[in-house]
């Protein structure tokens, strides 16, 4: 079975072995194993259980939450009602931000659009012209 270190998969998720330590202190990696000489060692398992704790971080679920998320998990079957409906919270959650994204976007195009043509033409005078254009009755 292949296994890794923290310094690997600190690497493979962009984050220091510090992170991990801290996710693993907080009890967010329950089932790490450690070496003879007391170092964590990372199985595939744990590199998954990592995979969905920075989703759900990523979602904006602080780490308290995804600890009661972990423990649901260690306590089995009873529980999944629990992590169903934590994960159809976070999806509406994660719509709700697309969806102010989106909103976000839009404004950011305008803007890009504006200031391209003010760019372009080398004056903001060129949008005042055209507002002035279109809001006269011709």
């Amino acid at each position: 079975m292949k296994t890794y270190s923290i310094t690997e998969v600190a690497e493979y998720f962009n984050m220091t072995p510090h992170t991990l330590r801290y996710y693993d202190k907080e009890g967010l990696m329950p089932l790490i194993e450690r070496s003879s000489g007391g170092k964590r060692v990372f199985k595939e398992s744990d590199i998954e259980a990592l995979k969905v704790i920075e989703c759900l971080k990523s979602s904006g679920m602080p780490i308290k939450e995804i600890k009661h998320f972990i423990e649901w998990c260690s306590e089995g079957d009873s529980t999944l009602q629990q992590r169903y409906d934590m994960f159809l919270e976070r999806k509406a959650s994660v719509e709700a931000q697309m969806e102010e994204l989106k909103k976000t976007m839009e404004v950011i195009e305008h803007k890009c659009l504006y200031y391209k043509t003010a760019v372009d033409s080398g004056t903001e005078a060129v949008h005042k012209n055209n507002k002035a254009k279109s809001s006269s009755p011709h």
